[in-house]
């Protein structure tokens, strides 16, 4: 959490704020209020001095959100396959909380990964964050690779794009590809913001080619690459503020 010097009102002047956050110089800082570039709760504010709770404005600096100060702490997981999406398990398979022990927060994970699917998973203390992630009205991208038997064919690239409905209802992909081939067994990339239980998996069978292995590598913004299986790591500022907007929060 950064640590921002507030006055007895707990409020600070916004262009302090900024500066401490690491959005630039103080000096640029107040260059960037008078040329409109900075919004409070949605308001353009060029006075200087201003002053703001760190812990509830909403600041956007040339439209990118600047995280609230607050004690909630956003972590990305790569998950290995054979781990559940759970913080504890009845039957002592391997649990996220295996990765996190050594954290003093009460984590949640937004959402869920199959016990054979790997890749990035969310952690948070933050409630309202992982509930509004989980929920599919809030459509926040996904996007996975997943090895599949069979030659995947344009027309049924085409035909994912055009959305699939399954048994519980449809399914929209935002974007399919194949990224390479090899022998019977096609590497396929898709982009979606469902989360019903084992959808990629159920989607890709249905159309004629079975997924023999999955990896969840994006989340909005936040990526996989750079992250070490089995490893964890902190969001940076850009990512909390944009998944911060997407959750409505």
């Amino acid at each position: 959490m950064r640590e921002i010097e507030t006055d007895d009102e707990g409020l600070v002047r916004l262009q302090k704020l900024l500066a401490q956050s690491g959005v630039a110089s103080r000096r640029k800082c107040e260059e960037l209020m008078l040329a409109g570039e900075v919004e409070v709760d949605d308001e353009v504010v060029t006075r200087l001095g201003t002053k703001v709770d760190p812990r509830t404005a909403r600041i956007r600096v040339q439209g990118r959100r600047l995280p609230p100060i607050t004690d909630h702490v956003y972590l990305v997981l790569n998950k290995p396959r054979g781990v559940v999406s759970t913080m504890s398990d009845p039957q002592g398979r391997p649990t996220l909380s295996d990765f996190v022990a050594d954290r003093p927060e009460r984590l949640f994970h937004v959402g869920r990964l199959d016990t054979d699917t790997e890749g990035l998973i969310l952690l948070t203390n933050d409630g309202d964050f992982a509930h509004r992630m989980a929920h599919p009205s809030y459509e926040v991208d996904k996007t996975y690779v997943a090895e599949v038997d069979g030659i995947v064919a344009r027309a049924t690239l085409q035909r994912l794009r055009e959305g699939v409905i399954l048994e519980d209802g449809p399914v929209q992909v935002s974007a399919a590809k194949v990224r390479s081939t090899h022998g019977e067994r096609s590497l396929v990339e898709l982009v979606i913001h469902e989360g019903r239980n084992r959808i990629v998996r159920r989607l890709l069978d249905h159309v004629g080619h079975p997924v023999r292995r999955l990896t969840r590598t994006q989340i909005g913004p936040v990526r996989l690459a750079g992250i070490n299986q089995g490893s964890l790591r902190e969001l940076d500022e850009r990512e909390i503020g944009t998944l911060l907007d997407a959750a409505g929060l």
